[in-house]
Protein backbone atom coordinates (compact mmCIF):
# COMPACT_ATOMS: atom_id res chain seq x y z
CA UNK A 1 0.00 0.00 0.00
CA UNK A 2 1.53 3.01 -0.34
CA UNK A 3 1.31 6.56 1.50
CA UNK A 4 -0.84 8.27 -1.01
CA UNK A 5 -3.61 5.54 -0.73
CA UNK A 6 -3.60 5.02 2.73
CA UNK A 7 -5.41 7.79 3.56
CA UNK A 8 -8.16 7.14 1.29
CA UNK A 9 -8.54 3.50 2.66
CA UNK A 10 -8.32 4.99 6.13
CA UNK A 11 -11.72 7.35 5.00
CA UNK A 12 -13.31 4.56 3.55
CA UNK A 13 -13.00 2.68 6.82
CA UNK A 14 -14.63 5.72 8.73
CA UNK A 15 -17.89 5.41 6.32
CA UNK A 16 -18.81 2.23 6.87
CA UNK A 17 -20.51 2.68 10.44
CA UNK A 18 -22.52 4.46 8.26
CA UNK A 19 -24.16 0.92 6.84
CA UNK A 20 -26.76 -0.78 8.66
CA UNK A 21 -27.99 2.17 10.68
CA UNK A 22 -31.25 2.67 11.45
CA UNK A 23 -32.86 4.49 8.22
CA UNK A 24 -32.04 1.46 6.45
CA UNK A 25 -33.52 -1.22 9.40
CA UNK A 26 -36.82 -2.29 9.42
CA UNK A 27 -37.53 -1.61 12.88
CA UNK A 28 -36.76 1.92 12.45
CA UNK A 29 -40.33 3.81 12.65
CA UNK A 30 -39.75 7.41 11.42
CA UNK A 31 -42.29 10.10 12.22
CA UNK A 32 -42.28 11.19 8.64
CA UNK A 33 -41.93 8.00 6.32
CA UNK A 34 -42.33 10.32 3.50
CA UNK A 35 -39.06 12.50 4.23
CA UNK A 36 -36.92 10.37 6.13
CA UNK A 37 -33.58 10.83 6.30
CA UNK A 38 -30.65 10.17 8.50
CA UNK A 39 -31.41 13.55 10.75
CA UNK A 40 -34.93 11.93 11.11
CA UNK A 41 -36.41 10.97 14.67
CA UNK A 42 -38.64 8.04 15.13
CA UNK A 43 -39.20 4.75 17.30
CA UNK A 44 -37.42 1.69 17.49
CA UNK A 45 -40.06 -1.04 17.62
CA UNK A 46 -38.19 -4.41 17.55
CA UNK A 47 -39.72 -6.20 19.91
CA UNK A 48 -36.98 -6.92 22.65
CA UNK A 49 -36.55 -3.22 22.97
CA UNK A 50 -40.08 -1.90 22.00
CA UNK A 51 -40.58 -1.72 25.57
CA UNK A 52 -38.09 0.62 26.70
CA UNK A 53 -40.24 3.46 23.73
CA UNK A 54 -36.78 4.34 22.36
CA UNK A 55 -36.50 7.69 20.46
CA UNK A 56 -33.96 7.06 17.64
CA UNK A 57 -32.39 8.83 14.73
CA UNK A 58 -32.00 7.64 11.07
CA UNK A 59 -28.17 7.31 11.24
CA UNK A 60 -27.79 5.50 14.72
CA UNK A 61 -27.31 1.70 14.64
CA UNK A 62 -27.37 -1.84 16.91
CA UNK A 63 -26.75 -5.08 16.95
CA UNK A 64 -30.13 -5.53 15.84
CA UNK A 65 -30.24 -4.24 12.07
CA UNK A 66 -32.45 -6.08 9.94
CA UNK A 67 -32.78 -4.40 6.57
CA UNK A 68 -35.44 -3.07 5.10
CA UNK A 69 -36.96 -3.95 2.02
CA UNK A 70 -37.55 -1.53 -0.59
CA UNK A 71 -41.14 -3.04 -0.88
CA UNK A 72 -41.27 -1.98 2.79
CA UNK A 73 -40.08 1.37 2.36
CA UNK A 74 -42.51 1.92 -0.80
CA UNK A 75 -45.76 0.46 1.42
CA UNK A 76 -45.18 2.74 4.38
CA UNK A 77 -44.59 5.96 2.46
CA UNK A 78 -47.84 4.93 0.05
CA UNK A 79 -49.72 4.51 3.68
CA UNK A 80 -48.21 8.29 4.65
CA UNK A 81 -49.39 9.56 2.06
CA UNK A 82 -52.92 8.14 1.96
CA UNK A 83 -53.28 9.34 5.65
CA UNK A 84 -52.43 12.86 5.19
CA UNK A 85 -54.77 12.56 2.09
CA UNK A 86 -57.85 11.69 4.34
CA UNK A 87 -56.80 14.23 6.72
CA UNK A 88 -57.08 16.73 3.80
CA UNK A 89 -53.64 17.85 3.60
CA UNK A 90 -51.43 17.86 0.33
CA UNK A 91 -48.10 16.85 0.92
CA UNK A 92 -46.24 19.85 0.94
CA UNK A 93 -49.00 21.15 3.79
CA UNK A 94 -48.30 18.08 5.83
CA UNK A 95 -44.41 18.53 5.16
CA UNK A 96 -44.49 22.19 6.96
CA UNK A 97 -46.95 21.14 9.74
CA UNK A 98 -44.20 18.36 10.58
CA UNK A 99 -41.12 20.57 10.53
CA UNK A 100 -43.32 23.12 12.97
CA UNK A 101 -42.25 23.45 16.38
CA UNK A 102 -46.18 23.81 17.46
CA UNK A 103 -47.63 20.56 15.62
CA UNK A 104 -44.83 17.99 17.31
CA UNK A 105 -45.09 18.85 21.06
CA UNK A 106 -48.13 21.36 21.41
CA UNK A 107 -47.49 25.40 21.36
CA UNK A 108 -44.10 27.11 21.78
CA UNK A 109 -44.08 29.58 24.77
CA UNK A 110 -42.22 32.34 22.62
CA UNK A 111 -40.54 35.19 25.12
CA UNK A 112 -42.68 38.48 25.41
CA UNK A 113 -41.01 41.39 23.33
Amino acid sequence: MTSESEPQQKSLKRLTWQYENCLACVWFSPNDPINADLMERGRCIHPKLKAYNLIVSGRDWCNLFKEIAQKHIEALQERAMKAEEKMGYTHSEAEMRARRPETRSGPVKRPAS
